[in-house]
């Protein structure tokens, strides 16, 4: 199946995500007569599942699998997904979370099962020797595990209630293991990917460490996911090490690039450097983030402050994920990034970020505040646009 195609239907889930955003960011601003408990839901979903989802399982499918006999089975499990994707963005706003929203976010679940089959089935001897298919293999069991909150959570409203802590918890496992289990996993082993490329890799040792680090540390620092319950003073102690797992996994990735920078420089182009210079540098705040959120004083104040928790999920999925899927597209060559595309997004982002941290953290607030949030927001969303229509330039070919 065609990459450009399927690049093109996961950026126009961005776009319509980012107007989403500039709509939910609207309502502080105008009167906007929609349901907004409605549209958070749509955004969510089609952020996580319409526009991350579809990048990486496309990229992963075209690096691992497109040269396997597999296409016809592949195409029909890709408008099986899209369809179960457009089911939830068309029901969302209308209802929320209710009997066919539900059916769709169902169905898409067996769809990423299937998908996580097919990699798992199809993917060669040679290349399952590899680090970047140990990395991927990784994240899409976290993605499986995952699955289990949204399971989880039709039993706990029907018993518990969706006031019950357990509620929330379902949510937040579901969360976690997404962001930070199937996504960041799967970035780096995509990166992986394009290092084995040029026969680059960490030796045996090295990798063993950050592998273990890595995978150890993702499953550690749920408990941060569960500190606004302010539990018994061990699972700080759990979160904070998870956390040092994770930086000191990261930390053995860093060295080992910095000392082979020159060899790294000639797989990427110059634009696909800079952006993950910019993701090194919002990973380096992910990680410092979580480590001071395993204090207690700091996770009872994070955790109980919308703002802050927003500002970190797209620390997260901005900064991080989306950022670094749009370097692989570009070093795909399905279209070209140019530097104006990455200054006015990254602009757009930083800007939404200190105005959300500065919500959070400040005891009055701006009286025109929200109507900078939704400029900002604009331009944000003015940055994911041109990255949209650039597919659509005949020189991206």
């Amino acid at each position: 199946m065609n990459l450009k195609l399927q690049v093109k239907i996961a950026l126009g889930y961005f776009f319509i995500i980012a107007l989403l955003g500039v709509l939910l960011r609207s309502f502080q601003v105008f009167d906007v007569s929609f349901t907004y408990k409605y549209l958070v839901h749509t955004h969510s979903h089609v952020a996580l599942l319409g526009w991350v989802y579809t990048a990486l399982t496309s990229l992963i499918y075209h690096l691992y699998l497109s040269e396997k006999s597999i296409d016809k089975k592949y195409t029909r499990l890709f408008w099986f997904t899209q369809i179960t994707i457009v089911g939830m963005m068309v029901t969302f706003p209308i209802k929320g979370y209710a009997l066919f929203s539900i059916v769709f976010s169902t169905l898409f679940l067996f769809a990423s099962y299937a998908f996580t089959r097919m990699f798992l089935k199809h993917t060669s001897e040679e290349q399952k020797q590899t680090q970047s298919y140990k990395i991927i293999r990784a994240a899409l069991w976290f993605m499986v595990l995952s699955s289990i909150g949204p399971w989880a959570l039709g039993y706990i409203m029907n018993t518990l209630g969706s006031t019950s802590a357990w509620y929330r918890n379902a949510i937040y496992f579901y969360l976690h293991f997404q962001y930070n289990g199937w996504f960041l996993l799967a970035i780096f082993g995509l990166l992986f990917y394009f290092l084995e490329l040029k026969h680059l890799q960490l030796p045996k040792h090295l990798f063993k460490w950050f592998y273990e680090f890595l995978i150890l540390g993702v499953f550690l620092t749920f408990t941060l996911s569960i500190l606004w319950m302010e539990p018994a003073s061990v699972f700080y102690i759990i979160a904070g090490i998870g956390a040092i797992l994770q930086l000191v996994a990261f930390g053995i990735f860093y060295f080992n690039v910095y000392s082979k920078r020159e060899e790294f420089s000639t797989v990427f182009s110059p634009n696909t450097i800079t952006i993950f210079i910019i993701v090194a540098i919002f990973l380096d705040l992910k990680l410092t983030s979580q480590l001071l959120g395993s204090f207690p004083k700091i996770a009872h104040y994070v955790s109980n402050n919308v703002d802050l928790v927003i500002s970190y999920i797209h620390l997260v999925f901005l900064g991080i994920i989306s950022l670094s899927i749009l370097a692989f597209y570009h070093q795909t060559r399905v279209f070209k990034i140019t530097k104006a595309n990455i200054i006015i997004y990254t602009l757009g982002f930083i800007a939404t970020e200190i105005l959300l941290v500065y919500k959070g953290l400040a005891s009055t607030i701006s009286d025109h505040y929200y109507s900078y949030l939704l400029a900002a927001s604009i331009l944000l969303c003015i940055g994911i646009a041109l990255f949209f229509f650039q597919t659509f330039k005949k020189e991206s070919n």
